[in-house]
């Protein structure tokens, strides 16, 4: 999931509920978890200069407090429904990076609330009417759901930013650990984390998060693509197979 710029809560919450977690205690315990992932990744990519900070400081605050709104209030939606809720963001998520794009020019135009960014040798266009409101929605859903938003991050910057994919995987992986923090200390005001399981898979996800962040350096971006695309259908059909078994 690093290698994606994700915390992998999508994948922690499936394995979780499968050994008999309830989604409550899966959700908490994955935010935990991929936060802990996402700065073991983000240490690596800031090394190697792949986290555009200006950019995630300006979008992410809106996913972080909604995140925490989500995390807090989750408890009073039907935990089936939280399942096919999160089922159904995946696909989209996944099918959305198996999208091709082609490099487009740069709009010399410089209207209200479009940021032309330069980040290295790299520039790229945000639209923030269009970025903050989405990004305040992932958040809602990351926090209730658990998962890092990463899934919906990096699609955002590559698909509507024209962002690079290396860029949006290390920019990514330092806002899913902002989010999975304010989302995790929502879920915990409520009273759902094990700390006794939390703990000990903590220590195994940042042994992956680190080799992951290593990985993705050396990873061709259209194979990143792919392997973004791909483990998040996946985990979505997992997700579909275990709510209606569970129902």
């Amino acid at each position: 999931m690093t290698m994606t710029g994700r915390g992998g809560g999508n994948f922690y919450v499936v394995a979780l509920i499968i050994t008999g977690q309830t989604i409550y205690n899966s959700a908490t315990m994955g935010q935990f978890i991929l936060m802990l992932t996402a700065v073991a990744g983000m240490l690596i990519f800031h090394k190697h200069k792949l986290i555009d900070w200006k950019l995630a400081l300006v979008i992410d605050p809106p996913t972080d407090i909604m995140a925490f709104v989500g995390g807090y209030f989750s408890g009073h939606i039907s935990g089936f429904y939280l399942k096919i809720i999160f089922a159904a963001l995946l696909v989209l998520a996944g099918f959305l990076m198996l999208i091709k794009i082609s490099n487009r020019p740069i709009k010399k135009d410089k209207k209200f609330g479009f940021w032309h960014r330069t980040y290295g040798e790299n520039k790229y266009v945000v639209n923030l009417w269009l970025v903050i409101p989405i990004t305040a929605i992932v958040g809602l859903a990351s926090g209730a759901l658990g998962i890092s938003g990463g899934s919906f991050k990096v699609p955002l910057m590559v698909l509507l930013c024209g962002i690079p994919m290396r860029i949006a995987v290390g920019t990514s992986a330092a806002m899913v650990a902002a989010t999975a923090l304010m989302g995790f200390i929502g879920h915990t005001a409520s009273g759902h984390f094990d700390s006794h399981l939390a703990i000990p898979l903590g220590i195994a996800a940042v042994t992956g998060g680190i080799l992951g962040g290593k990985l993705a350096i050396k990873t061709k971006p259209k194979n990143l693509k792919a392997i973004f695309a791909y483990t998040t259908l996946a985990a979505a059909v997992f997700m579909i197979i275990n709510s209606i078994l569970a129902k």
